[in-house]
């Protein structure tokens, strides 16, 4: 792992010491910004491979970091690490483009596991050439780009785990349980409407002027990805 460098963007000095340390000890590279102001600056001219992010930060706030980091870097892991518990919070988070999403207070082997999901994910030895389509709708895996009827099409880090998720499980009814823990792990609050506004938003860039629709709803049952519907 000595090779996985982790920035750690943090107000909180000794959290974010403690952090680098527990961090280092696990075999990671790890460096500190304590606003994102230097988190910003540190992201344009080294290379990261996850981003650890809090959103209550001096200069520029971790939502609008964000939302930098994404112009330039689709696929950079980021985790928000935050006291902001509400569900409006983390909703926000995913819109301005995080992967993943943890309260304070926390524990840092469960951060350590999904700082493992992630880089697994993205390990940078492992070349995905798999592409995944459906009518006209075409996704890279290995470059994420999508494409419907040649037209290349923009999605946010959450929209694109959601389409790549249904691409997966085409033709198949998925539950709301089914897609939380897929797209936003097990300890999402399930009474959320999360899903329900990512569908739309990923329903307006996919479907809203393209035939056939693809992304269907089976009321009180859940959704389902095809090219007719059942």
């Amino acid at each position: 792992m000595n090779d996985i460098n982790i920035l750690i963007v943090e107000d909180e000095q000794r959290l974010a010491e403690i952090l680098k340390k527990q961090l280092e000890e696990s075999g990671f590279h790890a460096e500190i910004a304590y606003d994102g102001y230097v988190g910003k600056q540190l992201v344009e001219n080294k290379a990261y491979n996850l981003i650890i992010l809090d959103i209550n930060l001096p200069l520029i706030n971790g939502y609008d970091l964000c939302n930098e980091v994404r112009k330039n870097n689709s696929n950079i892991p980021i985790i928000m690490l935050t006291a902001f518990s509400t569900s409006e919070n983390k909703l926000a988070g995913f819109r301005a483009g995080a992967d993943d999403y943890i309260v304070k207070p926390f524990e840092f082997r469960e951060l350590l596991a999904r700082i493992n999901v992630f880089l697994r994910r993205t390990d940078s030895n492992v070349i995905q050439y798999e592409k995944l389509s459906i009518a006209d709708l075409e996704m890279d895996l290995n470059t994420k780009t999508v494409t419907r009827a040649n037209k290349k099409i923009d999605l946010t880090a959450k929209e694109s785990s959601l389409l790549e998720m249904f691409l997966k499980n085409k033709e198949k009814l998925l539950t709301r349980e089914f897609i939380i823990e897929h797209v936003w792990g097990i300890d999402f609050d399930p009474s959320t409407n999360i899903i329900d506004v990512y569908v739309n938003y990923l329903r307006k860039k996919i479907d809203k002027d393209f035939e056939p629709k693809l992304i269907h709803t089976k009321f009180g049952f859940g959704f389902y990805f095809s090219e007719k519907e059942m």
